[in-house]
């Protein structure tokens, strides 16, 4: 395996799972929906009427029947969506990936991807199952599939083939995030992949 990451010391080894560590925990808050959604007192249908007049009553005043301290009424400082985004630079998220991924090479298994590909002439889930035993992956074991690209022959019948299998994940090199690194146990690719990946985060290493 030509121009791969070495990690020399034990600090290098260790800046670079600190850079996947922050880079994966900003993934995980930027994919992360902020859907719940509160009303406030002018939201809440109803109370336009204040309830009874001001002075007189030896009641408490009040202006409406949807003020907060109101069962009903509406809810002070409840959550609204909104959009939570945190950066990071393209060169160190790039870098992150690359790191995990050659910090996972005891988990990599090779595969002709040209000759694989051939058998899902028809959208089989079986031909999955069997593929998969064929390449020796212990059950149960998390798979990603790394393929050079989405535009090779029978790409969409494969991926619709393995929708239904459990723990497989298929992804492209262009597609490719820390997320689904991170969560593999086995990582199954071609030389031709591999390639790909040197030619297309070389810049970063160099």
């Amino acid at each position: 395996m030509e121009d791969k990451i070495v990690f020399e010391t034990s600090e290098q080894k260790k800046k670079a799972i600190g850079l996947i560590h922050r880079v994966y925990v900003t993934q995980l808050k930027n994919s992360r929906k902020y859907n719940a959604s509160t009303k406030t007192k002018s939201e809440v249908r109803g109370g336009g009427r204040k309830p009874w007049k001001q002075k007189g009553t030896g009641r408490a005043r009040a202006g409406s029947s949807r003020s907060p301290l109101w069962v009903g009424g509406g809810v002070t400082f409840g959550p609204k969506p909104r959009i939570v985004s945190k950066k990071v630079n393209k060169k160190e998220r790039q870098l992150a990936i690359l790191s995990a991924f050659y910090l996972k090479q005891k988990q990599f298994l090779f595969f002709n991807e040209t000759d694989c590909l051939k058998e899902f002439e028809k959208i089989k889930t079986k031909t999955t199952v069997q593929t998969i035993s064929k390449l020796g992956i212990t059950p149960g074991a998390k798979i990603l599939f790394v393929l050079s690209d989405y535009k090779i022959p029978f790409y969409r019948n494969f991926w619709l083939a393995a929708r239904n299998v459990k723990n497989v994940e298929i992804t492209t090199i262009l597609t490719l995030n820390l997320k689904q690194i991170l969560n593999a146990n086995q990582i199954v690719l071609s030389e031709n992949s591999l390639k790909t990946i040197h030619l297309r985060y070389q810049k970063i290493h160099a």
